[in-house]
């Protein structure tokens, strides 16, 4: 190691002083990574779709004895959801999880409601989960304390945080407000920070088998017995929700073999030549929803003897002034560290994420209902779900979008809607078909009137 590398990492680790060990060798591991020049591509000569065992349908099972199985197995599992991220696509800065989504109810208060109905249809002690970060612990705890956690177990745990790189000096990020010299290291970091607290140990000593681990914003992930009852049929370790690609899901990963194992393809590990071959939906035809099943004894089994050698993800960003990398991993691509290891072909209706304003335009309308199990599902499954384009000068942030819409829009019979321009909606407005808007700027907005229909 030259005397340049040897003092950035020194001074990385002095970063991580108060780090567990386990943390800084993996942090250190996937630096030596990236300075040794790894951009996380893949060969794509050793790409290949998936094999036909490594895909399960779930509309060919046998739901009723999956079910009666998985009713069984309810009392061994535990709902870990993601919820570390700040709402910065919508210009927050705090926990996106809190912001409303359905009658003035929040994300975490939804899957609050969903943990409930489980307990109550089941006669069952569901625990819940909260993977916070440093930024969005203090705010959601409030939230799920409402729920008492069998056993003692905890309400959260929290995802660790890592030096940003500067690229000029290949050191950590040291100008500028010391609160963004951390990053959190992607959500791959799950399995580092349940082993290394001892939590995930504590979990299987107490009798839970399965986790079920899912986005806080997608509330169409919700507990289904019979998904459990037939990954303990088929002894599964570890699975992956996947639904078939459409157009707008082209950047989505996917499942794939790679060096003989099935695993999760990224669009950051494809080369640029290749981004056409990784889109093409008649050959990679599904994509990960990020909601996944983990036997938590073999998790427990395969951690024991060392961490899990992730595939890197180098994120580059810009902060303070400066061009910084972060050094991240994905959950899902521990599916290649299991060798009983599947994806569950799943229906649309059991995806419904929310990353900016039009997804939550969409998720606040009629287009969308509450199940019986406070899932958020489409109202018509027959029928696509709107594809909504917003200008973002008028609608990229929460603020905005509320101003201008600030009642629920009737969108249940709408294909489309295109707002070009500042467009303000008043109450009772219904949109079907195609609808396309033009405003002007924000001192000559088109204003829609209460009850206007439109299509």
């Amino acid at each position: 190691m030259s005397d340049a590398n040897d003092i950035q990492e020194r001074a990385l680790l002095e970063r991580l002083s108060d780090a567990s060990e386990l943390l800084k060798q993996t942090f250190l591991r996937q630096y030596r990574r990236y300075r040794g020049g790894d951009d996380g591509l893949w060969d794509w000569s050793e790409i290949g779709p998936p094999e036909s065992d490594d895909l399960i349908d779930v509309s060919l099972i046998d739901r009723l004895a999956c079910e009666e199985q998985g009713r069984a197995e309810l009392a061994k599992l535990v709902v870990i959801k993601l919820n570390g991220g700040l709402g910065t696509t919508m210009d927050l800065s705090h926990a996106k999880s809190l912001v409303p989504v359905r009658d003035g109810r929040s994300f975490l208060q939804l899957v609050v409601e969903q943990i409930g109905a489980v307990r109550q249809r089941y006669a069952c002690d569901l625990p819940l989960l909260l993977m916070n970060s440093y930024r969005t612990r203090d705010d959601c705890l409030p939230v799920v304390q409402t729920l008492i956690q069998p056993g003692g177990l905890p309400h959260d745990f929290l995802q660790h945080k890592v030096p940003r790189i500067d690229t000029a000096t290949a050191g950590p990020l040291s100008t500028g407000d010391p609160s963004e010299w951390w990053a959190p290291p992607g959500h791959g970091d799950i399995y580092l920070a349940l082993f290394a607290g001892g939590l995930l140990r504590r979990l299987v000593d107490h009798g839970y088998r399965w986790a079920f681990v899912s986005n806080v914003d997608n509330l169409a992930a919700t507990v289904d017995p019979a998904l459990l009852g037939l990954l303990a049929q088929r002894q599964v370790e570890f699975a992956m929700e996947v639904t078939d690609k459409t157009a707008a899901d082209i950047k989505g990963g996917t499942l794939v073999r790679y060096r003989g194992r099935l695993n999760l393809l990224e669009r950051a590990q494809v080369a640029p030549q290749h981004i056409a071959d990784f889109q093409d939906i008649s050959k990679l035809r599904v994509f990960n929803t990020n909601s996944l099943w983990w036997r938590l004894d073999a998790l427990l089994e395969r951690l024991e003897r060392g961490a899990l050698d992730l595939p890197l993800i180098v994120n580059p960003k810009r902060v303070a002034g400066c061009e910084v990398v972060q050094l991240e991993t994905a959950m899902g691509a521990a599916i290649g560290s299991f060798p009983r290891a599947a994806g569950l072909r799943v229906p649309r209706s059991r995806f419904a994420p929310v990353k900016g304003t039009e997804d939550l335009l969409v998720v606040r309308s009629d287009a969308y209902q509450l199940d019986e199990a406070v899932g958020l599902r489409p109202s018509d499954p027959a029928a696509p779900l709107p594809v909504v384009r917003l200008d973002a000068r008028y609608y990229r942030g929460l603020a905005d979008l509320e101003m201008r819409v600030p009642h629920s829009l009737g969108m249940a019979g709408c294909r489309s809607l295109t707002i070009e321009g500042d467009v303000r909606f008043g109450k009772n407005v219904v949109l079907s078909g195609d609808v396309s808007l033009r405003g002007g700027d924000q001192h000559a907005p088109l204003h829609i009137a209460n009850g206007t229909r439109l299509g």
